[in-house]
């Protein structure tokens, strides 16, 4: 242990610390000495009043000595259900030290997005998206970190953070390589469970350094109490205060307090009255020392705890109802008794008042001392206080969270309000706590309905199966009529889909539209039914669905959005079928206002979602029209990047736009994107049909560049292998897999895959060969076992790429058809599948058919021109192909 020690009682947290400080110091070395460093992580764990915050104000003071700056924050037990409280004290006194023009320069297009969060601009209409909003705030400190470097952030009491904080640091932290930032975040163990306990794990792992710190040694409290109380404290004494505080530096610092007011001689004799005076430092004993000080002084400290954070002797005053000059005097009386004291001026936070507590824990315990009714009833009092101060519904929601219910219609539309709010910054685990709190109430029966309804719509994205229960309440509950009772039908089809129930979404709307006369409505709620079945993987298709989509679309002019939905739907449905191109593409192009989508369809709009655009797109890219197919992929990834959309819409979006690229042939372009698509697929979850389609493309992607290993990497690594998801994945997966299973020499699986796809695509009638190409592996693996079969199958495959009519179905059929045949006829098909292929927008399967070609035409100047097209698609597979052809003297 250190001899030479600080003579403050306050620096008890400071004993016995020199490796936790030691690492303080490196970390910091490390940030000062180079910008372009990773970032760390230290995280400090131990128990109530082991000296976390001391260190984290010893931290303070080193970095500041160093020139750095220091942001810090803290949660608060009483806070935790406030969303993004503890980010918004650690980066609002920056941003709010700037002009407005100049926040909006420094986060540049995450203003709009993270800025609503962070309480500096106003939110916009449409619900933001939680992961948009994270990645908003990652990016705010990222961009702040380099005007302000060296930047060192504190976060204290993290396991009283609100879960946006936490999940927004856990994100941080696992990008900290990116940015050179030292995080130091203090907690408690446990205390935490759920969402909140993984995002402290979370951050916790990604850590450089955790510190699990200990209580203070014998001889440790030894120096601190004759450090504060005189050399003259005796051995004895010294132990007693030990083992009546166990080492615990913060009740130790209490402890030694109460033993200078009470001028009590540290001797032997004297060591009997320490265990009565640490009662009275803590728990209890606190309460009872507070009621010493009064009436008005233990209510001017419930309010206090009450409000928990902005603790103004104004807004105290208020919820206490005594005079403002009688609250001064009860803060006086505090701050001396050491219960509250005055903001630290090194450690400015956002919401400071005039006052705060001490310590957590004597917050926590005049919290717990004020008897339950009355604690309930100042909860009540203090959402009304807040509200007439202006602080708005969000901020007053949580008082209303500890009111007793009391059927309150005005309290449910405070709740429905600040639901709103939070909804609004990308806050819907705190919407959903309002609403689950407004149905306690109860609304009123003409309201509940709604309040039901709000509430799944509130846990669409991130409780599917609970969203069910809720709008299936609500549906059959009087109060949701014309116009928002389909919509609650539309909505509870979404969540049925997202909860893998795809068949019961398809009942759903379709019992709902037999009750709707002809019209918009029920026209609509068609036009829904279609999609779902359209989407759905299995064998749910009602009989003859292809055919009443084809006569009710014939109807359809484009006037109004379900009429255009059923004609994107329809164009969907023909091109999966291997209808004709060129009418798959005129029904689409109806579906466009002026070649754009109309307003109501676009890829932000709530009404029909991402699936009806994805849908359009998606017909005329299989069907040879990628210019139009790539501009819908660009306006989707740019709607969703400029909306903040960061979650499973834009890791469909990367996922479409490499679709793209892989369609033209730009393979390294393709990978790119679809490597973006299954980072963020990741974070959403597994086994979502989002996920398959990343994994499906990459894997698709990497087969096409000839990187096989590779391709069974991440096949193994993600799980893209049966069971199949229950909607339709572009391209087919089992398609891919068994072009995967054949490519690492595992033949017969890959003959049993692609057997398994061609039994899938006849039930769902899916008969385009570029969308479902098992055929053409299949015929070319069974090639030289069954050559019969092989030979129908290319006949059929050659067939239904007629029936399509584009240049890469045909030039792909023909290909196949040259693979099992030689001679002259093989020349004679392969130069045929060049022509189609040439014409075609697939510039792979224009190098593939080229280097195919001068194989078997033996001409060294078609596989020259195949090698050049092939380096240009990232193909290097086609290219080792072509180069060993052309060294190997088969031509």
């Amino acid at each position: 242990m250190t001899e030479v020690r600080p003579t403050q009682a306050a620096s008890a947290s400071l004993w016995e610390r020199d490796e936790e400080l030691a690492a303080v110091e490196r970390a910091l070395d490390t940030l000062g000495a180079d910008k372009s460093s990773s970032g760390s992580l230290l995280v400090l764990r131990g128990e109530a009043g082991i000296g976390k915050t001391a260190l984290l104000a010893e931290t303070r003071r080193i970095a500041e000595a160093r020139g750095c700056t220091v942001w810090s924050a803290r949660g608060s037990e009483t806070l935790s259900s406030v969303p993004f409280n503890v980010v918004r004290q650690l980066l609002q006194p920056a941003l709010l030290s700037l002009m407005p023009e100049e926040a909006r320069e420094y986060l540049g297009d995450w203003y709009d997005i993270a800025g609503p969060a962070l309480g500096i601009a106003d939110p916009g209409e449409r619900q933001a998206d939680p992961q948009g909003v994270c990645d908003g705030l990652v990016a705010a400190v990222r961009r702040l970190a380099r005007r302000d470097w060296p930047l060192v952030l504190l976060v204290d009491d993290a396991h009283w953070a609100d879960q946006e904080t936490l999940r927004w640091l856990a994100a941080f932290a696992e990008r900290l390589a990116e940015q050179n930032v030292l995080v130091v975040v203090a907690r408690r163990p446990g205390e935490v469970t759920g969402d909140s306990a993984r995002h402290l794990d979370a951050i916790a792992a990604a850590g450089c350094s955790v510190a699990n710190l200990s209580a203070l040694t014998p001889d440790a409290t030894a120096g601190l109490t004759r450090a504060t109380l005189g050399q003259h404290a005796d051995a004895p004494f010294c132990r007693e205060v030990w083992a009546v505080t166990g080492g615990n530096p913060y009740e130790t610092v209490e402890l030694l307090a109460k033993v200078q007011d009470s001028e009590i001689e540290p001797t032997e004799s004297a060591a009997g009255e320490l265990r009565a005076l640490n009662r009275a430092a803590r728990g209890g004993g606190l309460v009872a020392r507070l009621k010493d000080l009064g009436v008005e002084a233990t209510r001017f400290a419930w309010a206090a705890a009450i409000l928990g954070t902005e603790i103004t002797v104004d807004l105290v005053a208020e919820l206490a109802q005594t005079s403002t000059d009688d609250a001064g005097r009860c803060a006086e009386l505090l701050r001396t008794a050491r219960i509250l004291t005055v903001p630290d001026p090194a450690n400015p936070q956002a919401d400071d008042g005039d006052l705060q507590f001490v310590h957590p824990l004597i917050a926590s315990a005049v919290y717990n001392s004020i008897p339950d009714a009355l604690r309930t009833a100042m909860h009540g009092i203090a959402a009304r206080v807040v509200t007439d101060n202006g602080r708005g519904a969000a901020v007053a929601a949580r008082h209303l969270l500890e009111v007793h219910p009391d059927s309150d219609e005005e309290l449910v539309e405070q709740l429905r309000e600040a639901a709103r709010e939070h909804l609004a910054v990308g806050a819907p685990g705190a919407a959903r706590r309002c609403l689950e709190r407004a149905l306690l109430e109860p609304p009123v029966p003409e309201v509940h309905a709604r309040v039901l309804y709000e509430l799944g719509c509130a846990t669409l994205l991130t409780a599917p199966a609970t969203t069910v229960v809720h709008l299936q309440t609500a549906l059959a509950m009087p109060g949701l009529d014309g116009g928002e009772r389909v919509d609650a039908v539309v909505r509870l089809s979404q969540a049925l889909l997202h909860n893998n129930q795809p068949e019961e979404a398809v009942r759903t709307v379709e019992a709902e539209a037999a009750r709707h006369p002809a019209g918009p409505a029920k026209l609509r709620l068609q036009a829904v039914q279609f999609m779902w079945e359209g989407i759905h993987a299995g064998e749910a298709t009602s009989p003859g669905r292809s055919a009443r989509l084809a006569d009710l679309a014939k109807t359809c002019t484009g006037r109004d959005n379900s009429e255009r939905a059923l004609l994107i739907l329809r164009g969907f449905d023909a091109m999966a079928r291997g209808e004709n191109a060129e009418e798959v593409v005129e029904v689409c192009d109806r579906a466009l206002v002026n070649g754009r989508l109309a307003p109501g369809l676009g890829w932000t709009d709530p009404e029909w979602g991402i699936e009806l655009p994805m849908m359009l797109a998606s017909a005329y890219a299989f069907t040879d029209r990628l210019d139009r197919a790539e501009s819908l992929y660009s306006e989707a990834l740019r709607a969703y990047e400029s909306a903040g959309w960061s979650g499973g819409h834009l890791s469909l979006a990367h996922a479409y736009v490499g679709l793209g690229h892989r369609r033209r042939g730009r393979l390294h372009e393709a990978e790119t994107s679809l490597r973006k698509s299954l980072a963020l697929a990741e974070r959403v979850g597994r086994r979502l049909p989002l996920h398959w389609s990343a994994t499906c493309n990459l894997v698709d992607t990497l087969l096409a560049r000839g990187h096989v290993e590779e391709a069974w990497e991440i096949a193994e690594q993600y799980g893209f292998a049966p069971p199949y998801p229950s909607t339709i994945v572009l391209p087919d997966p089992r398609s891919v897999r068994g072009r995967l299973l054949l490519a690492i020499g595992r033949t017969q699986e890959g003959i049993n895959e692609l057997a398994a796809a061609e039994k899938a695509a006849a039930v769902r009638g899916h008969h385009n060969p570029v969308l479902v190409p098992w055929a053409v592996d299949l015929a070319r693996a069974l090639a030289s076992v069954d050559p019969p079969r092989a030979a129908r199958l290319a006949t059929d495959v050659r067939r239904h790429a007629e029936r399509l009519g584009t240049d890469t179905a045909i030039g792909e059929a023909l290909r196949c058809a040259a693979a099992l045949e030689t001679g002259q006829r093989a020349v004679r098909l392969a130069e045929q599948a060049v022509a189609y292929l040439e014409a075609s927008p697939c510039q792979y399967e224009h190098a593939a058919a080229r280097v195919e070609y001068g194989i078997v035409a033996r001409s060294s100047a078609e596989l020259r021109r195949g090698l050049t097209l092939a380096r240009s698609c990232g193909a290097d597979g086609l290219v080792a192909q072509a180069e060993s052809a052309l060294l190997s003297g088969v031509v």
